[in-house]
């Protein structure tokens, strides 16, 4: 009798929303609701697919949470769990770890939550004897890898290692309890079941390796940075002790981006009708309920100028044949568009000129305001928020040059008449 278990991480339950382009008011309710339907859609994969257990490797909350609306919703669904006699097994993550109703929260009796310090438990399933190891964090901060700490493979069992780290780092995660992957393969464990990074990622190959090693990633997203579809790992362990992983959908709703390339279209219509196909098309692949698409223009059109000028006509207008297509939403529309070369302004022309001094590079002043306000916006926001302006010193002079130019691009839009030519 194989042993079978769902292994998730990173729900962020009742997470607020990051998202500043989330303006529609119907879309913030749908995106605020996520991660709550995302877990009922977990808990319904459990029950349908008869499992033993249920693995979350952390991050369950979203951090200082003090809402008890969040711990009995919570409590419901285990409990749906423990009346199906399916045993869950939590350690918590850094966000959790901040988390008053991580203390308060009385659970049912099949649901274990691993403590601070490492622990070992079993269940059998069949002939299989398994053993659950797992490590919480006590504190948001942990440093230093974690793995020393965890007790050695039970002799004869199937060994699970729950654990929730940032490995050697990923872009947009910060570093909690490092680990080299190595370590873990060499770990005399069967499964190690991760969390922290939000992208799935099979690890089980790598260095050579005999343990399945599997980061889960969220299985729903909340911005367009954690676009993709979101999935749990169903994992089968045989009787031979053999694994087997599967991937299951659970987000309700997906973000995407969506390119659209305007190259030489010169009509309106023609325009709104390309970016209609490529958001249907997209709607058609996505194997969510809702799509959430952030679509990005591009290429050299003769409408550039009234693109850029008319931004919010046609996101209208996307925003309407998003209604048409069926759950689908339009989150932002990003504009990367420019005129063909022999549409530029004449010699002479006043908009020409000051295309022409624009591109002569940023005045010093202008760009340290635009720097102190970028930092200004990216220091107000949660830590995890702040990837948008880069990740590095690098990134973020890329960053500051996109916007400076974007910018300009604008006003001179705004200064064109709709033949291109100056106000």
């Amino acid at each position: 009798m194989p042993f079978r278990f769902i292994h998730t991480a990173d729900i962020h339950l009742d997470s607020p929303l990051r998202s500043l382009a989330l303006r529609n008011s119907d879309l913030a309710a749908l995106i605020g609701d996520a991660t709550r339907r995302a877990l009922v859609g977990i808990v319904d994969l459990c029950l349908e697919e008869a499992v033993d257990a249920l693995l979350i490797a952390g991050d369950l909350y979203d951090g200082d949470q003090t809402s008890m609306k969040t711990a009995r919703f919570l409590g419901d669904q285990l409990a749906r769990l423990d009346q199906a006699d399916i045993a869950v097994f939590i350690i918590r993550g850094n966000h959790d770890a901040l988390s008053r109703i991580t203390q308060e929260l009385i659970l049912p009796p099949s649901v274990r939550v691993f403590g601070g310090r490492a622990d070992v438990l079993g269940l059998t399933a069949g002939a299989l004897e398994v053993a659950v190891h797992g490590l919480s964090f006590a504190r948001p901060q942990a440093p230093d890898s974690l793995l020393p700490k965890y007790r050695a493979p039970v002799p004869g069992a199937v060994n699970i290692g729950l654990m929730h780290t940032s490995l050697a780092g990923a872009a947009g995660h910060d570093v909690y309890a490092p680990c080299a992957l190595g370590d873990l393969h060499g770990s005399g464990f069967d499964y190690w079941a991760l969390g922290h990074i939000h992208k799935r990622t099979d690890h089980s190959s790598s260095v050579g390796g005999t343990s399945t090693v599997i980061m889960p990633g969220m299985p729903q997203g909340r911005d367009i940075g954690e676009a993709g579809e979101k999935t749990v790992t169903l994992v089968t362990v045989g009787d031979d002790r053999s694994v087997t992983v599967e991937q299951r959908p659970t987000a309700i709703a997906e973000f995407a981006r969506v390119a659209v390339d305007l190259t030489n279209v010169d009509n309106w219509g023609d325009a709104v009708g390309r970016a209609e196909t490529a958001l249907a098309e997209a709607r058609d692949s996505c194997g969510a309920q809702h799509l959430v698409a952030r679509v990005g223009l591009s290429g050299a059109t003769p409408l550039s100028w009234r693109l850029r000028r008319d931004a919010d006509l046609f996101a209208t207008e996307l925003e309407q044949r998003g209604e048409r297509l069926g759950q689908l939403w339009i989150d932002k529309v990003e504009m990367a568009v420019g005129q063909p070369a022999h549409d530029a302004p004449d010699d002479g022309d006043p908009l020409a000129e000051l295309a022409g001094l624009m591109g002569d590079g940023t005045p010093d002043d202008l760009r340290a305001a635009v720097r102190a306000l970028v930092e200004g916006v990216r220091d107000d926001l949660p830590p995890d928020a702040r990837g948008f302006a880069g990740n590095d010193a690098e990134e973020f002079e890329a960053y500051l040059d996109q916007l400076l130019a974007e910018g300009g691009a604008d006003v001179l839009a705004r200064l064109a008449t709709p033949d291109g030519g100056a106000l």
